[in-house]
């Protein structure tokens, strides 16, 4: 199969280093399915990439790893999946399976995993091949458009049900009003947790959607006391848990103080720098627990794609502008200016 199609690629490291090139279509062997593209959604560290900011992707490499779209051509030892077939796909594409973390299916943890836009050629393109374990099929109410968003809620999913237990009664502060800020707070809204929602003012729209949204409170913190705010919803105890999906230092030790004694503080943001100080003594003192959430893996999924089904999710309001393919360097900049919530690019804007 000597086709031949366009994709977005990062070609070598630094800051762009991107092409629209030609590239043959991958061919479906073994168990691998070859899916026709729909949408892709631009990801926060597909901007790092492009910016030469993020050390995970091997070069040249198609970017592109939250997508739907159909099945067109199965390997040979493909069972479940079949042609015709409304799909998405986890993210991981090769992983050892020899490793204590392979053995629990904790994909995202194995160290030799190779990952769809990142090792392995992703969504970018008018085709991209995924593995049949990490396929999921689509419920017939979803759009391409809502399932091309399954990918980050899912790493949401992992930090709200997998990383931490949020809870009906629970109070919490999601910091950080982008794309996984306000997935966050849209899964914490369907359980009924009380949340509190804060941003600088620049994201004054953001925290004004986060409020049709659900969001109990919302705090522009460079305008008002977030102490006072905490402080009067909690009795003067503190939140139960804080989302931090800001990767902002000056947001995350200003939360802590705030917590409940033994409160559950999750890290879903990426930080700029490798070290950072932390306001460790706060930790130490109220004993909250500081966890890490790492992507997502097998068993977020069904639950991410359950959320988006059943209408828990805004779908319609998160995606805020599409492009096609060859319009993809427009798309990007769209993201960086920043006033966007999340842009999809259509691969195949005739067909779907």
């Amino acid at each position: 199969m000597s086709e031949m199609m366009k994709g977005v690629s990062k070609q070598a490291p630094g800051y762009d280093q991107m092409e629209f090139i030609d590239l043959p279509v991958p061919e479906a062997t073994e168990d691998k399915v070859l899916i026709k593209v729909a949408y892709t959604g631009i990801c926060g560290s597909d901007i790092h990439t492009f910016k030469g900011e993020y050390k995970n992707p091997t070069t040249p490499v198609v970017l592109g790893h939250e997508f739907s779209g159909q099945v067109v051509a199965v390997g040979d030892k493909v069972a479940k999946v079949k042609v015709g077939d409304r799909v998405t796909s986890e993210t991981t594409f090769t992983v050892c399976n020899e490793c204590d973390y392979c053995k629990e299916k904790q994909y995202n943890l194995c160290p030799n995993r190779k990952g769809i836009g990142t090792q392995q050629n992703g969504s970018m393109a008018n085709y991209v091949l995924a593995r049949e374990e990490s396929i999921h099929l689509l419920p017939d109410g979803l759009s391409y458009e809502g399932a091309a968003m399954s990918e980050p809620l899912a790493c949401c999913v992992h930090a709200m049900y997998q990383k931490s237990r949020l809870e009906l009664q629970d109070k919490i502060i999601i910091m950080g009003p982008g794309p996984i800020g306000l997935f966050l707070l849209q899964i914490a809204k369907d359980i009924g947790a009380f949340v509190i929602m804060t941003g600088i003012t620049k994201d004054a729209h953001r925290l004004e959607l986060a409020k049709k949204m659900g969001a109990d409170v919302i705090v522009d913190t460079m305008k008002e006391d977030l102490t006072q705010v905490v402080e009067a919803v909690t009795d003067g105890y503190g939140v139960d848990k804080v989302y931090d999906a800001s990767g902002a230092l000056p947001a995350v030790n200003a939360s802590l103080p705030l917590m409940r004694k033994q409160g559950v503080f999750v890290q879903v943001g990426l930080f700029r720098d490798k070290m950072n100080e932390l306001d460790l003594e706060t930790i130490i003192q109220r004993e909250i627990e500081y966890v890490g959430s790492r992507s997502q893996n097998p068993y977020d999924w069904p639950i991410a794609i359950h959320l988006l089904a059943k209408g828990a999710i805004h779908i319609d309001e998160m995606i805020t502008k599409k492009y096609p393919l060859e319009e993809w360097r427009t798309a990007f900049d769209k993201v960086m200016e920043g006033n966007e919530i999340k842009v999809m690019i259509e691969s195949n804007p005739d067909e779907f």
